[in-house]
């Protein structure tokens, strides 16, 4: 895409971000704090996860891989339908709300469904439909909001601000445990009230960029055909290579507790170590991929992430090893996240933004649920340091693959 066809794209960005004059907009900021709260919400509950699937539950890593699954593949489909309703209604706003709304409620379902894990896994399915529903429209909203050569800050400054309720959320669940023992209905009922304050702020902080609705796109094929121009399609088959050979962070997680020689108690706290470094990063890390180009930077992040895999698979021992393994898994999700949403949007036409952002997250999103089911196949008939072996070249060939497939992509 030549530079005027990008700039064009982003018209409508940058109105937005001149009249308030300023390089993060409040926009922008506000949505940080909703994520900030839903997920600190989300991770109070998810933190315990691992431990509780695998030790109290006595849970294989096949079993584990299918929820892992679930969890990253469940916001698949309603991406592509929340991010094609925001752009026909043109209220991307409206259908965050939604969402987030829908999120919010599945927390008060957690109480009822105790250690089934047929309840377990329907309640996560529909909390991470939420997730789905929001998920487009809410970069969408960003992206709108933010002009075009600030993409990487203004996507860094939602992600630290997330990865901060991400942090913040397993040391509340662990807090209220601590002092309340077997306090979990306190647990849930703290989680419903802070995604309630998300949605709120949603509802009352967030400004509705004036975006035109796209009349033309009177369905969702009409409205994939605009969003999935050529120049998209490679960034989408990239993506997807990519995410088809990222470990789940369960599993990442559970190799690093193992080989640091770690007590099984301390698994629900590595999720600090990964969610520390990406809110230290993201914002740094979203203005450098702004200066030296964000699917360079994507890249790089997949290469600390094979870097990490190499680790994990020579069963290198201690906690400083352990340490790294966590900086770098942190790394790899501050360079490539919020980067590369950056770099999709000015490829997209405002009209149809939130449906081409949903293809590139379901894409992705598809991709690592079934890495996520091949990982927990293969880990349960070799050993855990041998799939990750595996992984590491597969990941190093797609990371290969991919820049070869945007090799003529602009660099911003």
């Amino acid at each position: 895409m030549r530079a005027a066809d990008t700039a064009r794209t982003a018209e409508p960005s940058a109105p937005a971000a001149r009249t308030t004059g300023r390089r993060v907009s409040g926009t922008v900021v506000a949505l940080g704090l909703v994520s900030l709260a839903t997920d600190a919400s989300a991770e109070m509950v998810t933190a315990i996860l691992p431990l509780y699937l695998m030790y109290a539950l006595g849970l294989g890593f096949l079993q584990l891989g299918a929820l892992d699954a679930l969890y990253t593949g469940a916001t698949a489909v309603l991406r592509l339908g929340g991010g094609h309703v925001a752009d026909r209604l043109g209220r991307p706003k409206a259908v965050a709300v939604a969402g987030y709304g829908l999120s919010a409620v599945t927390k008060l379902g957690l109480p009822a469904v105790g250690g089934s894990l047929s309840g377990l896994s329907s309640v996560i399915a529909v909390d991470r439909a939420g997730k789905g529903i929001r998920t487009a429209p809410r970069d969408a909203l960003i992206s709108l909001s933010t002009p075009v050569e600030d993409l990487g800050r203004a996507f860094g400054v939602h992600r630290a601000l997330d990865t901060a309720g991400a942090l913040l959320g397993p040391l509340l669940g662990f807090a209220i445990i601590a002092a309340i023992p077997g306090g979990y209905d306190v647990v849930f009922s703290t989680s419903f009230c802070l995604a309630a304050i998300g949605v709120l702020i949603l509802v009352f902080f967030v400004t509705q960029p004036r975006t035109p609705v796209s009349r033309a796109a009177t369905s969702i094929r009409a409205a994939l055909a605009a969003a999935t121009a050529p120049q998209l399609r490679r960034l989408i088959v990239a993506a997807g290579l990519l995410g088809l050979v990222t470990v789940g962070d369960m599993f990442l997680y559970f190799s690093v507790q193992r080989t640091a020689g770690l007590p099984p108690a301390v698994l629900p706290l590595l999720p600090l170590g990964t969610a520390l470094t990406f809110m230290l990063a993201a914002i740094p890390l979203g203005r450098l991929a702004d200066r030296i180009g964000r699917w360079k930077l994507f890249l790089l992040g997949h290469g600390l992430l094979l870097a990490a895999y190499l680790l994990i698979a020579a069963n290198a021992q201690g906690r400083v090893t352990a340490a790294v393994i966590l900086l770098l898994h942190g790394l790899f999700y501050a360079a490539s996240d919020g980067v590369l949403m950056a770099y999709a949007g000015p490829l997209i036409p405002a009209t149809v933004r939130a449906t081409g952002m949903a293809v590139v997250q379901t894409a992705q999103a598809v991709a690592r649920a079934v890495g996520a089911l091949a990982f927990g196949a293969m880990a349960a008939l070799v050993q855990p340091d041998a799939t990750f072996a595996l992984f590491a070249v597969a990941l190093a060939l797609a990371i290969a693959a991919a820049a070869w497939l945007c090799r003529q992509e602009p660099v911003r």
